[in-house]
């Protein structure tokens, strides 16, 4: 298995699961466009894609660092443009970037209901649009979706109508996506992780610095990503996959190298459907 020059188009790359999906391929020498926002330092979160791509080229990978907000169609096809220019094409679409307010009904504005649709929904479909007439040139062409299974429990819509529409937009387009496009051999698959995972989102939106210590590493999804990657295109879409069932059922036997804290318990997430417990043997309790 080897991504050694794949070109991987990836939003929200600057930081967290982007962009450790984007170091996992780089150790293989991908070339790598980091598409996301933040040029500038921010005063909360870290990273810029300056500061990516440096690690990236660092792990042995190309970077092609990209000012990119995915609400705006002329800045993805200028990104995707400019990645085609500098690679000579894209292999991999990675749809990670994402917007976050767990509020109900009366508490979620319309500005925020807005820029959450615009981001996951829109901005998915309109990456994947604009990447797929390159996609369909690709060897082995994948388009990964960080999202999760379509579990219309009322559970996980009564507390965040607003965000879980907005989530279950981007599986929707792997829904979709994967059977319009089964003829031209591309993938469109979904990932998401069973527990939390210690990201921005997580220490500033969610749980703060103590609930970091209940998650997982981004670097579970980041090897959960290469594999689906590695996997024959044609014959690999349409899957609703859940990071630690995955990557057990692919040979992968340690799971706890991922804890941020073996002495807590693992804090499960959203939208994980109940008939999809954890592998064989995988406990989401401390490690005594």
């Amino acid at each position: 298995m080897s991504l050694n020059n794949k070109t991987l188009f990836i939003t929200g790359a600057s930081r967290g699961i982007g962009l450790a999906i984007a170091l996992r391929a780089a150790r293989d020498g991908a070339n790598i466009a980091v598409v996301a926002k933040t040029a500038a330092p921010h005063p909360k979160l870290e990273g810029t894609i300056h500061t990516a791509a440096a690690e990236i080229e660092q792990a042995g990978g190309k970077a092609l660092p990209l000012v990119c907000d995915i609400r705006f169609e002329e800045q993805v096809a200028d990104a995707v443009e400019k990645t085609v220019a500098r690679f000579g094409g894209i292999d991999i679409c990675v749809n990670n970037a994402s917007a976050i307010q767990l509020t109900g009904t009366l508490a979620t504005d319309m500005k925020r209901f807005d820029l959450m649709h615009q981001i996951n929904t829109r901005g998915t479909y309109l990456v994947s649009r604009t990447c797929i007439p390159h996609l369909k040139r690709a060897g082995n062409p994948h388009v990964l979706m960080l999202s999760p299974p379509l579990d219309m429990n009322p559970r996980w819509f009564a507390g965040h109508p607003a965000y879980t529409m907005a989530k279950y937009g981007m599986s929707m387009c792997v829904l979709g996506m994967a059977a319009e496009f089964a003829g031209d051999g591309i993938a469109f698959n979904a990932l998401w992780p069973r527990t939390g995972v210690a990201t921005a989102a997580i220490r500033h939106a969610l749980a703060g610095a103590e609930g970091m210590k209940h998650c997982r590493t981004p670097n579970i999804l980041a090897d959960a990503a290469y594999l689906i990657f590695n996997k024959m295109a044609k014959d690999f879409t349409g899957h609703f996959l859940i990071d630690d069932t995955f990557l057990t059922e692919n040979g992968v036997t340690d799971l706890d190298r991922y804890r941020v804290d073996p002495t807590k318990d693992l804090m499960p997430d959203f939208f994980v459907p109940d008939d999809m417990p954890p592998p064989a043997g995988v406990s989401l309790k401390a490690l005594s």
